[in-house]
């Protein structure tokens, strides 16, 4: 497939969990009366790639995030040379999405960004209130499980042929149950940039924190993963 093509996937992809994901969180969840809550804003982050996976999968392998692309890099799974231009494509997507998340929120009556707009963050900005250390470890480790399902369940067909994304998505809801209250959960740089480019302020000066430990957990199960399965990690490392 042509590299326009796939990062023009990319793009949409990562529009439709940012727009999907923190839509539901900044639409639906405190609608009154009948707000989807933590448990419908985890389906539908989860949702989100699922259906983007059975939509672009084919086309661009559906990472949506650049700490997957790189973890399934270090892994063996994704050609380095291709992983700047893939997050390139995700963090325009992520942008993308927030931007009409935000014109489409904007137009509400009181509407206002002091109520996060499902920035990711820690300390005083946590859900929970839950320190930066607390959120560093929670997101390396469910970024980390994340990524591990996903070189499970992509692997040599371990899983049956079309139901790849299943798992997936039923991790990334699974995560985001055991996440939101500690971090409003990101595992994904390009789904914090997305919010925080409109926030502004504290978002940006957290962000830090949102790529490093990410990408720390996903290139850790880079390396677990194969040494557990097995799999040579060279695959795809031209």
């Amino acid at each position: 497939m042509a590299m326009g093509r796939r990062l023009g996937a990319e793009i949409l992809g990562t529009f439709w969990l940012v727009f999907g994901g923190c839509g539901s969180a900044v639409l639906a969840a405190a609608f009154p009366h009948v707000g989807i809550g933590l448990l419908g804003v985890s389906l539908a982050f989860g949702l989100t790639v699922l259906t983007m996976a059975y939509a672009i999968g084919h086309i661009s392998g559906c990472h949506l995030n650049p700490a997957v692309t790189i973890g399934l890099a270090t892994a063996g799974r994704f050609p380095v040379g291709d992983v700047l231009q893939y997050v390139v494509a995700q963090c325009i997507g992520g942008v993308l999405g927030a931007g009409t998340l935000y014109f489409i929120a904007s137009g509400a009556p009181g509407f206002s960004l002091e109520g996060g707009f499902a920035c990711n963050g820690f300390g005083a900005h946590s859900p929970g209130g839950y320190s930066m250390t607390s959120a560093l470890v929670a997101e390396v480790v469910l970024t980390f499980f994340f990524l591990f399902v996903i070189l499970g369940a992509t692997h040599e067909h371990r899983v049956p042929p079309g139901f790849a994304p299943i798992p997936i998505g039923l991790a990334l809801t699974l995560i985001h149950l055991i996440g939101i209250p500690v971090t409003n959960l990101s595992v994904n740089p390009a789904r914090s940039l997305g919010p925080a480019v409109f926030v502004g302020g504290w978002a940006f000066s957290q962000l830090w924190l949102f790529w490093v430990a990410p990408i720390a957990g996903a290139m850790i199960a880079g390396l677990v993963y194969p040494a557990l399965s097995g799999e040579r990690r060279d695959k795809a490392s031209t």
